[in-house]
């Protein structure tokens, strides 16, 4: 399971909810893209959200 390095979002849990309302358990999976950033120990391949990507939380490398 990844998590991004960023602001930690990972999967969580919730049910399907069928209409004759019977529920199933279902993960709820965040949009994590393994790109490379710049950190402080240096250029490395992180998971990040789509979230912290696009609010410019991190600097991608070139």
């Amino acid at each position: 399971m990844a998590v991004c390095s960023i602001c930690e979002k990972k999967n969580i849990t919730g049910n399907n909810v069928s209409h004759a309302n019977n529920k199933t358990k279902r993960v709820f999976s965040p949009n994590l893209q393994r790109i490379k950033a710049q950190t402080p120990h240096g250029i490395r391949r992180v998971y990040v959200c789509t979230r912290c990507l696009r609010s410019g939380a991190i600097t991608k490398a070139v």
